[in-house]
């Protein structure tokens, strides 16, 4: 495993004054993979001299390659952060030097610090993860799906299987004794099945662009805060069979984080805001089977950990962590039938407030998919969420293309197993008629839900409202008190009061 002694480069490296920068205390941290020595600005990663099936660190220049891998792969989301790579040499007296003339003896990456509380994972501790930096992050993860290279030589049934098959053999050198290996089997069994079953989507996507060179390690710890800026990090460069894969099995590790961290609803944002810009939902029925490859990969390292070290405390906690894990592998592939549900009200009623916190409940995880008009609406007229549409995108033939969207995604999204929460206005009966018809024509349950509340809260509410979707504002909400509803046959659910009381009504009306 261990191909060279690198006890000198490790001793080079934690002196302060190689960083030259003022730094008083070596911070470092080692990985089955690297080094990682922390100063005051800069940081340098040595790769361990090792050598895995699945890595291969073992000499010099193969160190080498995959320090400018990593440079480069990485500098596509963080190009600030990653800085270069440098050589450790040796002069004429034999001792180790860092970036000066000599014989080559190693090479390191040269990264710039950051604020490690800025982590994702230590924000996730602190409760500081929120929709709107979930949405932002989204935004950052599809721009970045967007522009990476496209791939069929990856991916598809054969990817995945070729994962289910080595998650199989890890677990039968790491679990025995730590995980029911009934249970472990039966993991491997349904996911081939489920491989299978979806073979024609999987295989679909991978001949229509959506494998792509991705991150491949996108969880929690490999993100964080630079400036208000969402920034990924540390994407796998030493093995492209682990990068080249469906970009929705990329988005799968943070939407599976999520949910580990009991952050369901945070997940199920990040899920819906990454379908609002891409317009993949077609792809939903791999997302069953893609989380739980990840929660299954990481119950088998949790076994691996346990397996390394001594300390009993370490040892009981990596076996719960990998108990968690195969118990949310084998849930995601059990899938709920889908279901629908819309949900109306004028403009500052609740509903989407309403839509979002019933979704983490509705359907396979992360929850339902959430079809927002005023996402379409800007989605037609080729504007972000975000972006405000002027009086050209609320037009009577705008208004009946943005619903018709809404009906067409929701039977596109309930074709794939998976459950759709409407949410719309709803105002006209024949409106609400038509997605009703949705749920009948796809042969699932349907529930309505109409929103009131005084006009006062409702127009407090729009005009509070900062990084919506929605463009109403007071002048909007007067506006639709004027419509004429006709009769309301939904659910009625009064949203004057708290969020929980709003949410706690919409929750025994579905027995939930």
């Amino acid at each position: 495993m261990i191909k060279e002694d690198q006890s000198a480069q490790v001793a080079l490296l934690s002196d302060p004054a190689v960083f030259g920068d003022g730094t008083d205390d070596v911070k470092r941290v080692t990985t089955h993979a690297s080094h990682v020595f922390i100063g005051k600005t800069r940081v340098y990663k040595l790769k361990r001299a090792v050598e895995f099936p699945f890595m291969d660190y073992s000499d010099r220049d193969k160190r080498l390659k995959y320090c400018e891998a990593e440079v480069a792969l990485n500098r596509r989301t963080a190009p600030n952060l990653y800085l270069g790579v440098k050589p450790i040499t040796r002069d004429a007296d034999g001792r180790l030097q860092l970036d000066k003339p000599g014989e080559v003896v190693d090479w390191v990456v040269e990264m710039a610090r950051f604020d490690e509380a800025t982590l994702f994972d230590h924000l996730a501790a602190e409760g500081k993860l929120d929709r709107h930096l979930m949405e932002h992050l989204a935004d950052n993860i599809a721009t970045f799906h967007a522009a990476s290279e496209a791939r069929q030589d990856g991916g598809g049934r054969i990817g995945i299987a070729l994962t289910i098959e080595s998650n199989a053999k890890s677990f039968a050198e790491n679990a025995p004794g730590l995980l029911d290996m009934g249970r472990v089997a039966e993991l491997t069994d349904r996911s081939l099945e489920t491989t299978n079953e979806i073979f024609e989507l999987l295989e679909s996507r991978r001949m229509h662009g959506c494998v792509r060179h991705c991150h491949g390690d996108m969880h929690l710890r490999n993100i964080f805060l630079d400036d208000g800026e969402p920034v990924l990090f540390d994407c796998i460069e030493f093995n492209e069979t682990f990068s080249t894969i469906d970009v929705l099995y990329d988005l799968a590790f943070l939407l599976m984080d999520l949910d580990y961290r009991g952050l369901r609803t945070l997940a199920n944002v990040t899920m819906n805001r990454y379908m609002d810009i891409t317009g993949s939902a077609w792809g939903l029925a791999t997302l069953p089977l893609f989380l739980s490859v990840r929660a299954g990969v990481r119950s088998f390292v949790a076994c691996a950990a346990a397996k390394s070290v001594d300390d009993p405390e370490f040892k009981k906690d990596q076996a719960r962590q990998a108990q968690t894990y195969l118990d949310m592998a084998l849930n995601y592939l059990s899938v709920p039938e889908p279901r629908l549900i819309a949900v109306g009200g004028l403009s500052g009623s609740g509903k989407s407030r309403l839509g979002r916190d019933l979704a983490q409940h509705i359907g396979a995880a992360p929850g339902a998919r959430v079809v927002r008009s005023d996402v379409l609406r800007k989605r037609i007229a080729g504007k972000h969420p975000l972006d405000r549409l002027g009086p050209e995108g609320y037009t009577a033939d705008m208004t009946a293309q943005t619903y018709q969207a809404v009906y067409d995604e929701a039977r596109a999204v309930l074709a794939t197993g998976h459950s759709v929460i409407a949410d719309c206005v709803f105002s006209k009966p024949e409106e609400r008629a038509a997605i009703e018809t949705v749920a009948v024509e796809m042969g699932v349950p349907f529930d309505g839900f109409w929103l009131s509340a005084s006009p006062e809260i409702m127009q407090a509410r729009v005009t509070a409202r900062e990084k919506n979707a929605s463009d109403a504002d007071a002048e909007v909400v007067r506006m639709q008190l004027g419509y004429d509803l006709g009769d309301i046959t939904w659910h009625q659910v009064d949203s004057s009061g708290s969020r929980e009381e709003t949410d706690a009504q919409a929750l025994q009306i579905l027995n939930l």
